[in-house]
């Protein structure tokens, strides 16, 4: 009879877990593919108007440690919930007040309630899915891919049939539905007897530990990969001679094998757990993928971009599970995790501005994808260092 009762709380816990997950994105992504009717309707600069993504990034890195503050105080649960309401409320009010203070101010507490709910989500699972933890960070990431893929290619067709500012508003309603959920979740039985799960405080201070540190720029270092292919990837097609609509499709083909990798991935973890053998694989596809960007032709952007997904989609559960890896309780997992995003996103904040800028300056790609492989070189020099135990 336990078990019984047990299943049904577990899957209910997955799939709260997805729908939370689905909504660290929309909010952003969604604003990319009306950048230019936003600009133009409320006659904006392309600096104005980029700073609607660019904010809640920076945001989703400067107060990631408040996440340490709310789990202490309200508990993983009720975080959670509280933050999903702001997400879809701020979101929502895109709709009814479609002005470029309420637009600004929206992005600030939407990368701010991300910033805070992504470290709680993570501390969730190591509290309730201690020995299932890679399979969990699969569906937390796969949840944040599916959510940025399916607001990026929708949102234009809402377009069609609507103004912007609904368009980007209706992605509200998802926080609706994931909250509607998270409300119904129950704490597993296994685990019911720490009720916060931030039972066990921390013992030592991520920041004065060098481990976390390696985290934190390996972190980084993805992140700015991700944000950099994700605002760049298209150009760079573009460059090469592709059409505006076939580079958009390259991207929509990294994103999709991406999203493949997020879920598939993590699947493997407990079979194959060397992390630096993952780490040096999928880099490796990476690194494949840039190369074929420098020095292929048209027809290889195409592989490069499947390439790139893959790393993409392996990279980022990786960064996730080595807080987790490293800790033994969920107020642990909680604290670094909060610090590792936290100097990770301030890090990749500002990487799509720099190529941005080294480009105006060179007129090519060639020191972009360079930078870009400099990335992939941090990468295995932090995952050689996290490898040694010391």
């Amino acid at each position: 009879m336990a078990e019984k009762q047990k299943n049904p709380a577990i899957g209910m816990m997955v799939v709260g877990i997805l729908f939370v997950a689905l909504n660290l994105r929309p909010a952003i992504s969604s604003i990319g593919p009306m950048l230019e009717p936003i600009r133009a309707d409320l006659n904006l600069s392309n600096s104005e108007v980029s700073l609607l993504t660019a904010v809640p990034v920076f945001c989703m890195g400067l107060f990631a440690p408040l996440a340490v503050v709310f789990g202490r105080k309200f508990g993983l649960k009720r975080s959670i919930a509280i933050l999903l309401i702001a997400i879809g409320l701020f979101t929502l009010l895109r709709g009814f007040q479609p002005t470029y203070p309420i637009l600004l101010a929206s992005a600030f507490f939407i990368g701010l309630a991300i910033a805070i709910i992504s470290p709680l989500l993570s501390a969730t699972i190591k509290r309730d899915f201690p020995m299932r933890t890679a399979a969990l960070i699969g569906v937390f990431s796969f949840g944040m891919g599916l959510g940025a893929t399916l607001s990026a290619g929708l949102t234009g067709v809402f377009y069609t049939v609507a103004d912007w500012p609904l368009a980007i508003a209706s992605w509200g309603l998802l926080s609706i539905v994931a909250l509607i959920i998270w409300l119904r979740v129950e704490q597993p039985v296994e685990v019911k007897s720490a009720e916060s799960g931030l039972e066990t405080m921390v013992r030592v201070s991520p920041w004065k530990t060098k481990r976390a540190w390696y985290m934190l720029l390996f972190f980084g270092c993805q992140s700015a990969l991700f944000f950099s292919m994700l605002t760049w990837l298209a150009p760079i097609a573009i460059e090469k001679g592709m059409s505006v609509l076939a580079a958009g499709g390259v991207l929509t083909l990294m994103s999709a094998v991406q999203i493949a990798g997020n879920i598939s991935i993590p699947l493997f973890f407990n079979k194959f757990p060397n992390r630096l053998g993952w780490i040096i694989t999928v880099l490796a596809f990476g690194t494949l993928g840039i190369l074929l960007l420098m020095f292929g032709n048209v027809a290889t952007i195409w592989m490069a971009a499947a390439f790139i997904g893959v790393a993409l989609g392996g990279l980022f559960p990786i960064a996730l599970l080595m807080p987790l890896d490293e800790t033994t309780s969920a107020d642990e997992a909680n604290s670094w995790t909060a610090m590792t995003q936290s100097g990770g996103y301030i890090i990749s904040a500002f990487m799509p501005l720099t190529i941005g800028i080294v480009y105006d300056q060179t007129g090519n790609h060639n020191i972009t994808l360079m930078m870009l492989l400099l990335f992939v070189i941090l990468m295995i020099v932090f995952a050689i260092l996290l490898n040694k135990k010391d």
